[in-house]
C-alpha cells in the first residue's frame, strides 16, 4: 500500500509539472522553462513507472534510451529553423506509432475485457492514422511530395467504405481477439486512412494539419493509457489532445474555416473550386537604396514575416533593421498571422531566436485596424497571409480567409526571390497594387543592403 501511494503521489507531481509546463509554453518569455518543467515531469513519470513494474533486466531499455537520446540530440542540434515544421510533423508521427505499439503490446500477457479491447483498438487506430498522416504532412512540408490537394473521382465513396471496413474489422477483432488477422487489417486500414485524410489538404492548411495531428497523437496516448491502466499516460495524452484541439480551433478561426471542414476534407465532394479573376497590372520593383530613402523618412513601420524569412534566415538582420529604424525615431512593430509559416507559432519562434521583444509582436486583429496609419509595411517572404484576394476575389480558394491588410498601408515593400506563388499556389494581386514595390532577391541580402545604406 505504501508503494502504491508513493507511485500515485509521483504521478500527481508529474501531472502538476505537465500542467505548469504547458501554461509556461504559452509565452515565448517562459517557453524554454516550460519545456524543461514538462521534461522533468515526464522523467519522473517514466522512472516511477519502470520501478513500479518490477523489471529485472533493463539492458534493452537502457539501450533504447542511449540510441534514442543520441539520435534526438543530433537532430535537434542539426535541424534548421526552416525544417522545424517537418520536425514537428515527425514528432507527431512518432508519438502516434508509439501509441500504436503500446496498444498492440497490451494484448500480450493479459486477459483483456471488452472495454480494454475497445481502448486497445482505439489506440492502434488513432496511432496509425496519426503516424501515416504525419508522414504525408512531413512530405508536403519538405516538398518531397506536392503541397497541392490530391483529389480524385470517387474519393468520398472510397473514404466512406474505408471507414466502414475499419469499423467492421474492429468489431470482428473485439469478438475474436485470438485471431490476429483482424488486428493486422485494422492496422493496415488505419495507416491508409491517415494518408487519405491528409492528401486532400492543401499547403495553405498545413499549420492546421500540424496542430490537428498533434491532438491526434495525444488522443492516441490517452487511449493507450486506458488500455494499460496507466494514469499518468492518460493525463498526459488528455492534455496534449485538448491543447491540440484548442490550437486547431484557433487556426481554423484564423482561416475562416470550420473544424469539420478540415477534419473531413477527404469526405467532401471533389471540386476544383471557382475560377479566380485574372490578375492584371504592372509590377514595380525598387532597389535597396530606394527603400532606404522611404524608410529613413518613415515614422511608423510594420514588418510582416513569412516562411521566406525562415528560408533566408533573415530574422537577425530584421532585428538589426528594427533597431536602426527605432534609433531614427520610427515606431516598429511586427504583424503576425496565426498561420504564417508552416506550423503554429513559426514566426514567433524565429523572432524570439533573434531576441525580438514579444511586446512588439501584434496579432492580426490588433494590427489590421491601424494598418492605414503605417508609413511602410515590409513583407518578408509572406504571401498567402497578405493576399488581398481573400477580400476582393470571390473565385479565389482563400476568399473569406482573414489576412493582414498590408495593401492599406501608405507604402508596401515586398521582399521575394521571384514572382512565384506561395505555398498554397495562389496568385497575389498585392504585387500589382499602386502602393506596392517589389524588392527581388534574397531577403537577408536585401535587408543587409538597406542596413548599409543607414550606416
Amino acid at each position: 500500500m505504501g508503494i502504491e501511494l508513493l507511485v500515485n503521489l509521483s504521478y500527481v507531481a508529474a501531472a502538476v509539472l505537465f500542467i505548469f509546463g504547458l501554461k509556461m509554453l504559452g509565452s515565448p518569455a517562459t517557453a524554454r522553462k516550460g519545456n524543461l518543467v514538462s521534461a522533468v515531469g515526464m522523467f519522473i513519470a517514466v522512472v516511477v513507472t519502470l520501478l513500479d513494474q518490477s523489471i529485472i533486466d533493463y539492458k534493452w531499455i537502457i539501450a533504447g534510451i542511449i540510441v534514442g537520446g543520441a539520435i534526438g540530440a543530433m537532430v535537434a542540434r542539426s535541424v534548421e529553423m526552416t525544417g522545424m515544421p517537418e520536425m514537428v510533423a515527425l514528432f507527431n508521427g512518432f508519438g502516434g506509432i508509439a501509441s500504436l505499439f503500446v496498444g498492440w503490446a497490451a494484448l500480450y500477457g493479459m486477459d483483456a475485457s471488452a472495454f480494454q479491447l475497445i481502448t486497445i483498438i482505439l489506440s492502434i487506430l488513432i496511432g496509425g492514422v496519426t503516424f501515416s498522416g504525419s508522414m504525408v504532412a512531413w512530405g508536403k512540408l519538405s516538398e518531397r511530395i506536392s503541397g497541392k490537394p490530391l483529389v480524385f473521382g470517387g474519393q468520398r465513396v472510397f473514404n466512406i467504405l474505408l471507414i466502414l471496413a475499419i469499423v467492421i474489422s474492429s468489431v470482428m477483432f473485439t469478438l475474436n481477439p485470438e485471431s490476429g488477422i483482424f488486428l493486422y487489417i485494422v492496422i493496415g486500414l488505419a495507416l491508409l486512412l491517415g494518408i487519405m485524410l491528409v492528401i486532400p489538404i492543401g499547403g495553405a492548411d498545413m499549420p492546421v494539419v500540424i496542430s490537428l495531428l498533434n491532438s491526434y497523437s495525444g488522443l492516441a496516448a490517452c487511449a493507450a493509457g486506458i488500455a494499460i491502466n496507466n494514469i499518468i499516460l492518460i493525463v498526459a495524452g488528455a492534455l496534449v489532445g485538448a491543447s491540440g484541439i484548442i490550437l486547431t480551433q484557433i487556426m481554423c478561426k484564423a482561416m475562416n474555416r470550420s473544424l469539420s471542414n478540415v477534419l473531413f476534407s477527404g469526405f467532401s465532394a471533389v471540386s476544383a473550386g471557382g475560377a479566380a479573376a485574372k490578375i492584371e497590372g504592372e509590377v514595380k520593383s525598387m532597389t535597396a537604396d530606394d527603400a532606404y530613402y522611404v524608410l529613413e523618412a518613415a515614422a511608423s513601420v510594420v514588418i510582416v514575416p513569412g516562411y521566406g524569412m525562415a528560408v533566408a534566415q533573415a530574422q537577425h538582420v530584421v532585428k538589426e533593421l528594427q533597431e536602426l529604424l527605432e534609433q531614427n525615431g520610427a515606431e516598429v512593430v511586427y504583424a503576425i498571422h496565426p498561420v504564417a509559416g508552416r506550423m503554429p507559432g513559426h514566426m514567433n519562434v524565429l523572432l524570439a531566436e533573434a531576441d525580438v521583444s514579444y511586446d512588439l509582436l501584434l496579432e492580426m486583429d490588433a494590427v489590421n485596424p491601424r494598418m492605414e496609419t503605417f508609413d511602410v509595411a515590409i513583407v518578408i517572404g509572406a504571401n498567402d497571409v497578405v493576399n488581398p484576394a481573400a477580400r476582393e476575389m470571390e473565385g479565389s480558394p482563400i476568399y473569406g480567409m482573414p489576412v493582414i491588410n498590408v495593401d492599406m498601408a501608405r507604402n508596401v515593400f515586398v521582399m521575394k526571390r521571384s514572382m512565384a506563388s506561395g505555398f498554397a499556389g495562389i496568385d497575389n494581386p498585392l504585387f500589382f497594387k499602386e502602393n506596392t514595390r517589389m524588392l527581388f532577391g534574397d531577403a537577408k541580402e536585401m535587408l543587409g543592403n538597406i542596413i548599409k545604406a543607414f550606416s
